[in-house]
């Protein structure tokens, strides 16, 4: 009798599923990239507000020399960006916080997580948009479109062209940070959900 219990015993051990994995904790992750967002957006923004450069033109027509000037302002492509990445800085600084308290108190209501993945994803919709808009913009200014009789800026603007350059990256680096936040905020979801 003992033998056969020992056999329904293995057999009872064996039937039962794996224990789930342990489950991860990705707060620590999810506020270091909250953290690079802010500080990219940030960097972003004070790069292009400081972009202007003032040169000397030729117009050649008139044999006349003036005083040109190049601002972020001039363009709606780079005030769109400008406003996009102060959004997004704001929008950062909002969910450091709450991102620090769900270091401190793990558990995170679904519904927060469900928020947190809406609007992390209308935000990277937002600085992605922006960033090709402007993209856009100071792809013309650096190589011209000859097509249509656009010159190229950048030769004569240097400073101002690395500015927006500049700034563009971050926000790219932004955008795909946000990217990976609503990553990792869906798959928190699912592992809750399983």
């Amino acid at each position: 009798m003992a033998s056969t219990d020992k056999v329904y015993e293995n057999t009872a051990t064996e039937s039962r599923s794996p224990a789930p994995p342990p489950a991860t904790n990705l707060s620590g992750v999810d506020f270091t990239l909250r953290f690079l967002v802010f500080a990219s957006t940030l960097t972003a923004f004070l790069v292009l507000v400081t972009s202007k450069q003032s040169e000397i033109v030729t117009i050649p027509v008139l044999l006349l020399q003036t005083v040109r000037s190049a601002k972020f302002q001039h363009s709606p492509a780079f005030i769109y960006l400008v406003v996009a990445m102060c959004v997004a800085c704001a929008y950062s600084i909002l969910t450091i916080a709450t991102s620090i308290s769900s270091i401190f108190k793990p558990s995170r209501p679904s519904k927060s997580l469900m928020l947190l993945v809406f609007f992390d994803a209308l935000m990277a919709g937002i600085v992605a948009s922006a960033t090709g808009a402007a993209g856009g913009v100071a792809y013309i200014g650096l190589k011209g479109n000859s097509h249509v009789g656009w010159v190229k800026i950048c030769g004569t603007f240097d400073k101002f062209c690395k500015h927006v350059g500049s700034s563009i990256a971050l926000a790219v680096f932004a955008s795909v940070l946000l990217v990976l936040l609503v990553m990792i905020s869906t798959y928190s979801l699912y592992r809750r959900s399983r």
